[in-house]
């Protein structure tokens, strides 16, 4: 809407440029006129005569000539072609009198208003004084070598008339008439806004002149107390001032617009807001093919204008009509360097520029049809689910692969809210959309959604904002992507290599089995032989049957398949039970298990079985890795507020630098009998768990692995000992 308002501005602009270019060729041409009358007519004022004036007016075609002399207290008509004129007094016309007196006194003329050219100065186009009836161009001249002013005038009749037909109000009417957005286009003087009209009464007729009227075009039919403030506002700053109000019930947008020049001029573009919303797409274009022909229409107009007013002109407003019909080729030939020729030279340049500003709209044009094809093509056929919903939550768009993922129909959501977020997500999707609202982004978050029929689907979800023209963000674009079997891949996976590690454990717990059965069969040998045994005897022979049980439950606990349940989770507790099940294994390779756990550990929200899984992979790795013995130390350090670390430190041989960089990679593996999978299936644990799992080593010193693990927001209050 700014940029069409802009054009709107730019185009009036041109046209009262160009106005005032043929007003001031008419002004040079009496200039020239008032100095070719000096040379013909004596230098006093009692030896001309009237009828020498009439004659003389004839041979300059000009409609008459007026002779001012000053008196002392005023400035009056003494001779004049016009009857009419004779004995009038200049002395309560305003600018006026300031100017004649000026001109006398061979000063410079000041006043802002008019052509101010040497010893000349020609006022504004206005009603005439001598005849209220007719509308003139003065024209006043004075050098000191008579004893009066030249003052030649012509008729503007034509010239508004022209004015008002192919003018601003001519531009303004066919804006109105191909914009159905636009109400209202309204020209202002500042200066006059806001104040009472100002009457001069001529020949006895209430008269309010033509430069002093605040309204310059238009009809201002949508009046609003504020507009006189935004229009000085608008003069003042040099900016355009934007207001949004119902005016005669509607919903009104209205732009004020500074054209500064020689004089600031304000005008006022009134949009009917709620067709702009409504059409705002299909009127960005249909506006740029309306700012090209009111180019066009303001070129036509004002050259026209010109062969109309003034004969010289006829040449150059011919051509130009070539080029308002679209031949943009036609080039004027420059004959001179005066005004005319200067005028010759914009035309061919402007035929130039028009041209080329034709040849990119099409191309232009041309390229947004494509990329729109394109991208519809791109967004219709990819296999993620695209929707674009606005910043309540509504549905404006979805594509093919949405329907396909979720189950609903484009018009089963279109303007509707999905509630298709378990509610254990809800806190986390409203955590994502504010982060998207403020501009940032979210990228491949997992998380889960249900379809039509209320079926869980784990997806992984990338959301970012759209914003408009003016950056303001206005809708949130989602693509989803259904990871279902990815998930259950990795589950698979994951099940493989438990199974795989349980295998390894079997050879450490029958060993760590064997031992408090030995002891076991010990005391019922003694039993049998005695047939009585001491009662510290019974306290040993359970407490090793404890042992057994809790080997036992802990290789079943974790070789049985479970369903990942998050739940907060004593990591310490946790560290304690795989040290014990791993340390009758340490112990039968000399090897001695180092524990150094910080206090106050806070609970972390987990998949316990998971993580059990992770830390038994990275220790038997450690102990496998240091076949002369030595020391394997875990540690549990309370790393920041929101996370916490686990170290495994080992002393074995090291890994070399080449083989770092492909721990994770599936099937890559360092043992002899190893499946290459341990490490993959951790880091996805790790992953899955929002942390991180960084390796370090040298080669025969050792190798350090390093998990950190987010807290759960609001579990770092509940923490263990």
């Amino acid at each position: 809407m700014l940029v069409i308002a802009k054009q709107i501005g730019q185009t009036l602009e041109a046209s009262q440029k160009s106005r005032k270019m043929i007003e001031d060729a008419l002004g040079e041409k009496l200039r020239t006129a008032a100095i070719a009358a000096q040379q013909q007519l004596n230098p006093d004022i009692d030896k001309v005569s009237n009828e020498e004036l009439v004659q003389l007016s004839e041979e300059l075609d000009v409609d008459h000539i007026t002779l001012w002399k000053r008196t002392d207290n005023d400035i009056i008509v003494q001779k004049s072609s016009d009857p009419n004129e004779i004995n009038m007094s200049s002395k309560t016309w305003d600018y006026w009198y300031t100017a004649f007196n000026q001109l006398f006194d061979l000063k410079p003329v000041t006043v802002p208003q008019g052509q101010k050219l040497e010893h000349f100065w020609s006022g504004p186009i206005n009603f005439s004084s001598s005849n209220p009836s007719e509308i003139n161009k003065w024209g006043n001249y004075y050098d000191g070598t008579t004893n009066y002013m030249i003052n030649p005038y012509i008729h503007a009749d034509v010239f508004l008339k022209f004015e008002q037909l192919n003018g601003s109000e001519a531009i303004s009417a066919q804006v109105l008439k191909d914009n159905p957005s636009i109400l209202e286009v309204t020209g202002f003087d500042p200066d006059f806004v806001g104040k009472e009209p100002i009457i001069k009464m001529k020949k006895g007729m209430p008269i309010r002149n033509l430069d002093v009227r605040s309204v310059i075009f238009g009809d201002y039919t949508y009046m609003d107390q504020a507009d006189s403030d935004n229009i000085r506002l608008a003069a003042q700053s040099g900016k355009v001032i934007t207001t949004k109000l119902i005016i005669n019930g509607r919903h009104v947008l209205k732009s004020f617009i500074p054209i500064t020049g020689q004089k600031t001029y304000v005008i006022s573009v009134n949009f009917d807001h709620g067709v702009i919303q409504k059409t705002l797409f299909r009127q960005l274009t249909v506006q740029a093919m309306i700012s090209l022909g009111l180019i066009l229409i303001t070129v036509a107009a004002s050259f026209i204008l010109a062969r109309l007013i003034t004969r010289s002109l006829n040449q150059i407003v011919m051509k130009v009509s070539d080029i308002s019909k679209g031949h943009f080729g036609v080039q004027l030939a420059v004959e001179s360097s005066d005004e005319l020729g200067l005028l010759a030279s914009r035309v061919n340049m402007m035929s130039h520029n028009l041209q080329a500003y034709t040849s990119q709209l099409k191309d232009a044009a041309e390229e947004l049809r494509h990329t729109k094809q394109y991208l519809e093509s791109f967004v219709n056929h990819t296999s993620d689910a695209i929707h674009v919903s606005d910043l309540s939550g509504s549905v404006i768009q979805v594509n093919k692969a949405f329907e396909a993922l979720y189950g609903w129909s484009e018009t089963e959501v279109l303007g509707k809210r999905i509630s298709n977020v378990p509610d254990e997500y809800i806190e986390e999707q409203r955590q994502l959309l504010a982060i998207v609202k403020e501009g940032g982004s979210i990228a491949d978050h997992e998380t889960v959604r249900y379809d039509k029929d209320g079926n869980p689907i784990d997806v992984s979800i990338t959301v970012s904002s759209i914003r408009d023209e003016q950056e303001a963000i206005v809708a949130v674009a989602s693509i989803t992507r259904n990871i279902t079997a990815r998930k259950h891949t990795e589950e698979v996976l994951r099940r493989s290599e438990k199974l795989s590690v349980v295998g390894q454990l079997a050879a450490g717990v029958a060993h760590e089995v064997r031992n408090p059965l030995t002891t076991l069969r010990g005391f019922v040998q003694l039993l049998k032989r005695d047939g009585k045994l001491a009662p510290a005897y019974f306290d040993i022979m359970l407490s090793e049957l404890d042992r057994i049980n809790f080997i036992v439950s802990e290789l079943l606990v974790f070789a049985k398949p479970q369903a990942s349940r998050y739940q907060l989770t004593d990591i310490r507790e946790t560290l304690n039970d795989i040290v014990m099940l791993l340390d009758s294994e340490a112990n039968f390779y000399n090897i001695r298990i180092i524990t150094r756990f910080d206090d106050n550990v806070p609970l972390l929200k987990a998949e316990p079985n998971q993580l059990k899984q992770v830390f038994v992979n990275v220790m038997k790795n450690g102990i496998e890795a240091m076949k002369d013995g030595g020391d394997l130390t875990v540690e549990l350090i309370c790393h920041s507020e929101d996370s916490i670390l686990i170290r495994i430190a080992d002393q074995g041989s090291g890994i070399p630098e080449q083989d770092m960089a492909r721990l994770c990679e599936p099937f890559f593996t360092r043992k002899d009998e190893g499946t290459g999978l341990g490490l993959m299936v951790s880091q996805q644990i790790i992953d899955n768990h929002k942390g991180s799992l960084s390796f370090s080593s040298e080669l025969g010193v050792g190798t350090t692995v390093e998990i950190k693990l987010p807290l759960q927001q609001g579990a770092a209050a509940a923490s263990t000992n």
